[in-house]
């Protein structure tokens, strides 16, 4: 057997050197020509050595295609089916949150009264079941119905094949802002979980691609910040118009809110790709698979085992400790005027919060919410009826009475919290991922900080703008 002798590391050199003087001479089409070059030989190929029997009859999954991949139905046609997912999550999840609210709640008064009744000491009865139990309570009860919703409806989308036609539907834009097209399927992935977004970013080749990814997905709203988006748009955006046409109101800012989470991972990708992480735009070849009809037991186990309880369980462990935090906050007195930290501290940040239109109580909650961004709503009414623990009423009239006609809350006020709920630091779980992801500081404080700065910074100009304008 003749053994080829080994390249030397000059050709090697050489070879490489030729390699890059001719990629800088192609167009930024090349791959795809390359590509459709290759199917197109293939499918020559094929034609030569196969027979064709009878004209196959009607074909359900093309026909379905034609619209579903049209140019002009295709992404309108997107949004209105995440448009219903949203509409039937709000629609569903309000009376099981008031139900499961009732039961939790009731198991902390009956429990609170035992320890009372057995002589412990009010702190220690506090601590326990009205700061970390009342935490968890708020957490299962405004999380697990729109969850148990949500989920179910995107897997369905997902089960049937849907899932890569958003990819196929979005891929132009992505190329257009310099990232890559299977950042659609990973910015999906980011709708349940971001940290499981950042993870799936994996399936993207290019380094540069993948980082730029995996620093973008922060821009589309994950479950933990789906109710506190839903809440808000029920509770005032919805609220100011006619009751039959408040939900449908409420989905429409939901899904708007949305939009312009796409739209922010564009720009910012666009930004990456043209600054720090220069480079030519790759193109991937994704063959769509056919419609199949949904598995139940599939989208039980995805949608409830794998996505559901297993997001739920992490925001219980963050929850937890974060409970006990708010607690604390709220039941020490500092200060001349016997105030209680979490009063200091948002009197404090009142100033910075009044500039972007929200006020310090919600910088507070947002700051304590860093390991779960389930539990903002809850810290904030904590504050606000400065009670020392979260509040139990979690009925839409209760929670407008105490934003709107105690503290002032307007739609501005509505709008920007919607719009910093999105923008914002991602949670630390996300955090922690991208580190393990990128094994690098510099990118993981870009990820984390970078969309906070964003974050401020279109709250500040929608803030200023309203002001002058005579709207806020």
């Amino acid at each position: 057997m003749t053994q080829l002798s080994p390249f030397t590391s000059h050709e090697v050199a050489d070879l490489l050197d030729e390699a890059q003087r001719v990629r800088g001479s192609l167009d930024r089409g090349f791959r795809d020509h390359l590509v459709e070059s290759i199917y197109h030989d293939a499918a020559a190929i094929a034609g030569r050595v196969t027979r064709r029997g009878k004209a196959a009859g009607f074909d359900l999954d093309r026909v379905i295609d034609r619209i579903v991949l049209s140019p002009v139905l295709g992404l309108p046609l997107m949004l209105l089916l995440l448009g219903l997912i949203f509409w039937t999550t709000i629609i569903g999840a309000n009376y099981p949150s008031q139900m499961l609210a009732t039961g939790l709640f009731w198991i902390e008064a009956q429990a609170a009264a035992m320890f009372e009744a057995m002589g412990a000491p009010w702190w220690l009865t506090g601590f326990i079941w009205h700061g970390v139990y009342r935490g968890l309570a708020w957490v299962i009860s405004v999380m697990l119905p729109p969850m148990a919703i949500f989920f179910p409806c995107f897997t369905i989308l997902e089960d049937l094949g849907y899932l890569p036609r958003v990819a196929y539907n979005l891929d132009w834009l992505f190329k257009k802002s310099g990232g890559h097209g299977k950042q659609a399927l990973t910015m999906s992935m980011g709708f349940g979980c971001n940290a499981a977004g950042v993870i799936a970013c994996r399936v993207i080749d290019s380094p540069r691609e993948r980082l730029i990814a995996i620093l973008t997905n922060n821009f589309v709203p994950c479950n933990g910040r789906y109710p506190t988006l839903i809440l808000i748009a029920m509770v005032i955006v919805g609220a100011g118009f006619a009751p039959t046409a408040a939900s449908a109101i409420a989905a429409a800012s939901v899904l708007m809110v949305v939009v312009i989470g796409v739209i922010a991972t564009l720009l910012a990708s666009a930004l990456l790709s043209h600054t720090l992480l220069k480079g030519q735009a790759s193109a991937f070849t994704l063959e769509l698979p056919s419609y199949r009809r949904p598995n139940i037991g599939r989208i039980i186990y995805t949608s409830l085992i794998d996505r559901t309880i297993f997001v739920l369980l992490r925001a219980i462990a963050t929850a937890a400790p974060a409970g006990a935090v708010i607690w604390l906050l709220g039941n020490i007195h500092a200060g001349a005027s016997g105030g209680t930290l979490d009063q200091h501290v948002a009197g404090f940040l009142d100033p910075l919060g009044h500039l972007i239109g929200l006020d310090g109580v919600i910088l507070l909650a947002y700051i304590i919410a860093i390991p779960a961004n389930e539990i903002v709503v809850p810290t904030m009414l904590m504050v606000y009826m400065s009670t020392g623990m979260m509040t139990e009423d979690v009925s839409h009239d209760s929670l407008r009475q105490v934003l709107v006609e105690q503290h002032g809350w307007t739609m501005l006020t509505a709008i920007n919290l919607m719009l910093f709920s999105l923008l914002h630091n991602p949670c630390a779980t996300t955090i922690i991922t991208m580190w393990k992801e990128t094994r690098s500081l510099r990118w993981t404080a870009l990820g984390a900080v970078g969309p906070l700065v964003v974050a401020f910074a279109v709250c500040f100009i929608v803030a200023q703008a309203a002001h002058l304008f005579g709207l806020g």
